[in-house]
């Protein structure tokens, strides 16, 4: 296992202020660009007219609908196939919406000038007759028989109706309820989340006229599969169109694909024949980029006389907002099917997920993305089981874990977990939480007239694999290889990890590895940073890559030495004849290899493409969380946060107690303050603005206790899982089982606990 102590090497640059960010650097005779926005969740365009905006001084151009019709833009919303999926929904997305508006802040048109003032004047100047319409916001309302319709080809606003994983698993389930001991229903709602990434959107455009091609750059998490993306959009082939990002400020899901604005700001830089920027206001994030969460969950679990679960189902109202984003569907089916059963041995599980339109901004991946919303909805249960049956909940999670000697453990919803210990896991856990300790605890909360409550929440997801991720190695000249990869990061240690891996598996100098992310030019293939698969994915390309450079090493020494490749040896960063001491250093034989290449004395060099297809691993762990609540005012303080986690083999203690600490604060920000709230009449934003919407701050929580569990993953080179997303995951459930626990029993409260809703769960009333 590597040292904790050391650091990563994107610090010193980002903490001394010198990244370079979407924002940052400045083209020659660039122009500003500023959207105009939809007002109403629901209106009939009508009329636009753009002669004031355009006669503003400094205003080049008012593009509109029309503008992105000529220029071939098509669908915005290119979207992931849904398994077992085939009835979804996809509605056309338009760059600029023209007959109708669907969401506030949906884009109209767009307004370019020489300064951004200018064409904000402009924009206040674009004249739109507007229609409003009734609306709908909420998930359960869209399905109301007079509920307004967003999409005539979407009856009752449904994008699908989805069940799984079989008809004949849904039978079992009904048998297995019938023939319980007992069952526990729970209602949750897993609110609405608005992202809030450091660094808001942006994007500058150009386009070269004479290799006819455009160019973005735009922060991303991934350049590669954006530029794929919006190629589609444009109806352009792939070579038409680069895409390249640096730093990122922040992304966890929401910068994957293309939104309106990009075809959008490509348009104009071609038909003004100048770059283009446009930089998003905070307002203008909160009322355009992807939001997440959103959904109404209803689960049944079953127990026999002895507290074992024998079967489960949810059923989910999933809202997707005005239009699907590429993964909305997925997320809400796939991928939260695929985190069931969870780390239990529940041999029956069947869920049904109904994706609904809504009158909102789309909503689309955020840190968890389906794992979250699954592992709350089974905790809660539980909880709630463990109260009814008058078992220890602690007890009653020992009871139903999967063991050990069952692994590899093939689930009833199709899956495979290749590994785990969880009894292990748990008991840890309680162990580093002092659990034991907690009843003295809460008698000197009580004792100061406070309530104090303790959540523990197993969880396990699913994280990454496929499709595949490339790598690419190349030797530039100077001693230095160039490791190129598609996935971008935004936070995560990709440099430090991934040039410290090919410099130990090469036994070169780590300072010699020069790393190139974010240009879709390298053409490596990518799926993008997301679903915690970054290390599985690109470590096992990156593995592949340099055994396969090695072999090309032996093959090319081999011609140089005049030897039979079979005696050909690679060490301590050279290739040398075993037994002898005739060696040729890596760089130099990549230099000697380039110049015969040249010459046309050899078929190759030593730059070399590698690609690895690694099935998707089971991150899981078990957090618990302790809060205090102040009777008189409901206010909710989180006290401690333990949280132990296996996560395969750990390549970066540092950076692995980083995205644990990361995800828990996300979490524990849905549990206790975050909702992205909207007025149900209007569908108007009610938390458009930092003023209305509470995102956790250093006060609101404690030291996070990360901790190991390692148990290596049986199915990547490098035995590691997923980490990104585990305390996310986690968090929700470890934080609401808390603060369940700290109220009097049967008292009822949901996302957010905020301190009006813990006041009223007390019993108070106004």
């Amino acid at each position: 296992m590597a040292s904790s102590h050391r650091p990563r090497f994107e610090d010193h640059r980002l903490l001394t202020g010198r990244g370079r960010f979407a924002d940052d650097g400045r083209e020659a005779g660039e122009a500003h660009a500023v959207f105009v926005r939809s007002p109403y969740a629901f209106a009939r365009i009508g009329e636009i007219d753009v002669r004031k905006a355009r006669s503003f001084p400094g205003v080049l151009a008012v593009l509109l609908a029309e503008d992105m019709a000529k220029a071939g833009v098509g669908n915005v919303s290119v979207v992931a196939p849904v398994p077992g999926g085939a009835g979804l929904f996809v509605p056309h997305r338009p760059a600029l919406a023209h007959d109708f508006a669907r969401h506030v802040g949906e884009p109209v048109a767009l307004v370019v000038a020489l300064s951004e003032d200018a064409a904000r004047e402009g924009a206040e100047a674009v004249s739109i007759a507007y229609e409003e319409l009734p609306a709908v916001a909420e998930v359960g309302q869209a399905l109301a028989a007079d509920a307004p319709l967003l999409w005539e080809e979407a009856p009752d606003n449904l994008a699908i109706d989805w069940k799984a994983p079989s008809e004949a698993a849904w039978r079992e389930v009904e048998h297995a309820f019938a023939d319980a001991s007992r069952l526990v229903r729970m209602r949750l709602a897993n609110q609405r989340i608005i992202v809030n990434p450091l660094e808001p959107r942006g994007a500058l455009a150009l386009y070269d006229e004479e290799a006819e091609r455009f160019i973005l750059r735009s922060a991303s998490q991934s350049a590669f599969v954006l530029a794929r993306n919006l190629a589609e959009v444009m109806g352009l082939p792939a070579a038409a169109l680069k895409v390249e990002n640096e730093d990122v400020g922040g992304a966890f899901g929401m910068r994957t694909s293309a939104y309106p604005e990009h075809p959008a700001l490509l348009v104009a830089a071609r038909l003004l024949r100048r770059p283009v920027r446009w930089l998003a206001s905070r307002s203008e994030c909160f009322l355009s980029d992807n939001q997440a969460r959103d959904s109404v969950m209803e689960g049944i679990l079953a127990l026999d006389g002895e507290g074992r679960f024998t079967g489960l189902r949810i059923e989910v109202l999933a809202n997707m907002g005005a239009y699907l984003t590429s993964h909305a569907a997925f997320i809400s089916t796939a991928n939260f099917l695929r985190c069931l059963p969870g780390m239990y041995d529940i041999p029956r599980v069947a869920v049904r997920v109904r994706c609904v339109f809504t009158n909102t901004v789309p909503t689309g991946p955020y840190r968890g993305a389906g794992r979250p919303e699954a592992n709350y909805c089974l905790e809660r249960l539980i909880d709630r089981a463990a109260r009814e049956s008058g078992i220890d909940r602690i007890e009653l999670r020992r009871r139903n874990l999967i063991a050990p000697e069952k692994m590899p453990y093939r689930t009833a919803v199709g899956t495979t977990y290749d590994s785990g210990d969880f009894p292990a896991l748990l008991d840890e856990a309680l162990k580093r939480a002092d659990v034991a300790g907690f009843a003295a605890r809460r008698e000197a909360s009580s004792a100061a007239g406070r309530r104090r409550g303790l959540g523990v929440s197993c969880f396990l997801e699913i994280a990454g694999g496929q499709p595949g991720e490339g790598a690419f190695l190349s030797f530039p000249g100077e001693s230095r290889l160039l490791l190129a990869i598609g996935v971008q990061a935004s936070g995560q240690g990709h440099e430090t990890v991934y040039r410290r891996l090919a410099a130990e598996r090469l036994q070169i100098p780590v300072e010699s590895v020069a790393f190139a992310p974010g240009d879709s030019d390298f053409a490596v293939p990518s799926a993008a940073a997301v679903a915690s698969r970054s290390t599985m994915s690109v470590g096992g390309a990156l593995v592949a890559t340099v055994e396969a450079l090695i072999a090309k090493g032996r093959r090319l020494a081999a011609h140089l030495f005049e030897a039979a490749e079979a005696d050909v040896i690679y060490r301590e960063g050279s290739f040398e004849i075993a037994g002898t001491d005739r060696r040729i250093a890596l760089f130099e034989l990549a230099q000697r290899a380039r110049d015969l290449f040249k010459e046309g004395a050899v078929a190759e060099t030593l730059d070399t493409r590698g690609t690895a297809d690694v099935p998707p691993s089971f991150p899981n762990g078990c957090h618990v969380a302790e809060v205090e609540i102040d009777p008189e005012t409901g206010r909710c303080e989180l006290l401690a946060y333990t949280a132990v986690d296996d996560c395969g083999k750990v390549l970066e203690p540092v950076l692995v107690e980083g995205q644990v600490q990361g995800g828990v604060a996300q979490g524990a920000g849905q549990a206790l303050l975050e909702w992205g709230a909207y007025d149900e009449g209007s569908g108007q934003l009610l938390s458009g603005s930092f003023m209305d919407y509470a995102l956790p701050r250093a006060d609101t929580l404690p030291r996070i206790a990360a901790f190991h569990h390692p148990v290596p993953c049986r199915t990547n080179a490098l035995g590691v899982k997923g980490v990104g997303e585990a305390g996310t995951t986690a968090a929700l459930a470890a934080v609401m089982s808390a603060v369940a626990d700290a109220l009097p029993q049967g008292a009822e409260i949901d996302m957010p606990a905020s301190a009006e809703r813990i006041w009223r769960a007390l019993g108070n009333t106004l």
